[in-house]
């Protein structure tokens, strides 16, 4: 049976294709003064949150996109006490990196407070108290902005901003002056991993843009992907670092979580194997990209 006019979502994916959301309830709709927010119960996903018409996170699955984003890049450093995250709005992303005993101090760095607000309140699925945690300290700016004016280091910095929307409050997250800047602000040992975006076939432009980007600021650089049911695609990540590193194996990776207590739904030495492995296509692909993006040259995905 077709979805009734109002109950339904649609995601556009492209100019031609969208992922379709069968609706239960709106919790909220409001343009805030950077982005367009709604926050929606689905059918087969459960509650919804939606930046700019692209839908960022869903309850059913959002720890395999938090999973996948936080553990590798944790894991590589031998004990992380300082981290900062960027974006991350709905506390998920601070949930899995408190999960990590050696962590002393969490900076979260959110341009937009209302987005913030209303995670808090009506995403406690997500961020599970989170937010409320001694460790975690929430700075409302302009990353970039707040980036060129601490010059604090961090061990980890997880950057979970949206995708680079024209228009959108994300677009110059994804450049090689924003990099350039990221790599200052690590300790020596120090990774960065971020979201970049679709990787599969023939929605990777911006994933490989963006890999392309920061290959020409840091010599280690690692995508990775997850599939992600409620985004219906293989989503992108990258791992980076200012110097080369050695890879854990599955191994390696079960170790250090049986070492850290960690018990995960999603990410273990197994499931590493096939986030870091990639077809030949996709490896022809990051190959041959010549784009390089930068502040005066943005790249926007539809």
């Amino acid at each position: 049976m077709p979805f009734e006019k109002d109950k339904c979502y649609i995601d556009y994916t492209s100019p031609g294709t969208a992922h379709l959301y069968g609706i239960e309830n709106f919790i909220v709709s409001f343009q805030t003064s950077y982005q367009q927010v709604e926050i929606v119960d689905t059918e087969l996903f459960g509650r919804l949150l939606i930046l700019d018409g692209k839908v960022q996170s869903a309850e059913s699955d959002e720890y395999i996109y938090h999973e996948a984003l936080v553990h590798p890049a944790m894991l590589m450093h031998p004990a992380p006490k300082r981290v900062l995250v960027i974006g991350g709005g709905e506390g998920a992303t601070l949930r899995e990196v408190l999960k990590h005993p050696s962590v002393e101090e969490l900076i979260m760095v959110d341009l937009d407070k209302e987005v913030v607000e209303n995670c808090q309140q009506y995403l406690q699925a997500w961020h599970q108290g989170s937010f409320n945690d001694s460790r975690v300290t929430l700075h409302f700016l302009d990353a970039r902005e707040y980036l060129e004016n601490e010059e604090a280091l961090y061990d980890v910095i997880i950057s979970d901003v949206p995708e680079p929307v024209e228009q959108g409050p994300a677009l110059k997250l994804f450049t090689t002056q924003y990099f350039n800047l990221i790599q200052t602000r690590l300790t020596n040992g120090g990774l960065v991993a971020l979201q970049a975006g679709d990787s599969s076939l023939p929605f990777i432009e911006s994933h490989s843009a963006i890999h392309n980007t920061i290959k020409q600021v840091m010599p280690f650089i690692r995508p990775y992907r997850a599939f992600v049911p409620s985004y219906n695609t293989e989503w992108g990540f990258i791992l980076a670092a200012p110097e080369n590193k050695e890879f854990p194996g599955p191994d390696e990776f079960n170790r250090l979580l049986e070492s850290r207590k960690l018990k995960l739904n999603y990410f273990d030495g197994e499931t590493s194997q096939a986030m870091f492995a990639a077809p030949k296509d996709f490896r022809k692909r990051l190959q041959e990209e010549k784009t390089v993006i930068d502040d005066d040259h943005l790249l926007p995905i539809y």
